[in-house]
């Protein structure tokens, strides 16, 4: 007996380059761009391996985790790392780019998260992307949670290498991922002795074996069912209009902020300043008499399937996020959060006001 999940049809070339047009459309560039098989930490990783090696200077920019990992990876290549660190309840901005090249002219690759689903905060990437062009390095850039809650430009802002996912905004499966390849970018990592080659990581095999063929064969066989999940995601968002995505997930964020502040409690959004909050997810700090892991395992309690989580690490004790993404990017996704995690901070002996959360976060949304 045949199952359309156990056995579907082969995945043609001719459709996953189709498939790959669309994310380009998506991304509104005519950049090369390479769909990987897995999760995006594969093409964050194979751009920067790619990219840097011994007698690269990078400045690495720090406004969450993911930020330090690039680091790890950065060094582990052999690169000259230059962190700049700035606050998770803030964005960095272009002005302290230009001072980190005022001081380090030799930097010649600058790594950056768009938004950092993690912390909360999303960093101006098209001013960012005009110092960077200035100065002349390559730019290498996260947009793995931004794509699809706000924009992303990689051609307009001189990105040249954009990483995308579709497990968050998009709505879309976790394991497979695309890479936007400016010619400045495969240039250096032809000429980069240290670049992955016939590797799981290597961006250079898909264009040799791949887009340079004419993408008429593919390297290996593709995941057929995330290449399907994708497809189809992609194809929702053309269905619904990407800007209307976008303005769900505004919305979203603008009503969560908003029945937070109403909810009392002491509760308060992480990240101060709106203008730094990602639409992709809001961040929480809780009062420091409660612990917001326990705040989220109560509220999950009553509301099994709401899109709650505590920080990860160090944070889990002092941060609630609400990743209201994807299908949760709705006024009841949100609604029912806010009065979730209300009525555990109220049995935490807190003093919140529920309803008065609940209408903040309608009011908010409108």
């Amino acid at each position: 007996m045949t199952h359309p999940l156990l056995d579907p049809a082969p995945l043609t070339a001719a459709r996953f380059a189709e498939i790959e047009d669309r994310v380009a459309r998506l991304l509104g560039t005519r950049q090369d761009v390479v769909i990987m098989q897995g999760e995006a930490l594969l093409p964050l990783e194979g751009a920067l391996r790619g990219t840097a090696g011994p007698g690269t200077t990078a400045l690495n920019v720090i406004t969450g985790p993911y930020g330090q990992t690039f680091g790890d990876w950065l060094r582990d290549c052999g690169a000259t790392v230059i962190d700049l660190a700035v606050p998770f309840r803030t964005a960095v901005t272009a002005r302290q780019i230009r001072e980190a090249f005022a001081e380090h002219p030799e930097i010649d690759l600058v790594s950056l998260v768009h938004a950092e689903a993690a912390t909360g905060n999303t960093n101006p990437v098209a001013e960012i992307g005009e110092v960077v062009r200035a100065h002349g390095a390559l730019f290498h850039l996260d947009a793995v949670a931004s794509i699809g809650a706000e924009p992303v430009l990689p051609d307009a802002w001189g990105v040249d290498l954009c990483v995308i996912g579709a497990q968050k905004a998009m709505g879309g499966p976790a394991g497979v991922s695309a890479v936007s390849v400016s010619e400045r970018a495969w240039a250096r990592m032809a000429a980069n002795p240290s670049a992955p080659r016939r590797s799981y990581l290597s961006l250079l095999d898909w264009k040799e074996r791949w887009i340079d063929g004419g993408r008429r064969a593919l390297p290996h066989a593709p995941a057929q069912l995330e290449m399907l999940a994708l497809e189809a995601c992609v194809a929702r968002i053309e269905a619904d209009g990407l800007e209307a995505v976008m303005a769900r997930h505004r919305s979203a964020a603008r009503a969560m902020r908003a029945g937070a502040v109403a909810l009392g409690g002491g509760l308060e959004p992480y990240v101060h300043d709106a203008a730094d909050a990602a639409p992709v997810a809001t961040t929480l700090r809780v009062p420091p008499q409660v612990v917001a892991a326990e705040v989220v395992s109560r509220a999950l309690v009553r509301e099994p399937g709401l899109p709650l989580a505590a920080g990860g690490g160090v944070l889990a004790g002092e941060m609630i996020r609400v990743n209201h993404y994807g299908v949760d990017a709705t006024v009841a996704a949100v609604r029912g959060c806010v009065a979730a995690v209300g009525t555990a901070l109220r049995q935490a002996g807190l003093v919140v006001d529920v309803e008065a959360a609940v209408r903040a976060v309608d009011a908010g949304w409108r």
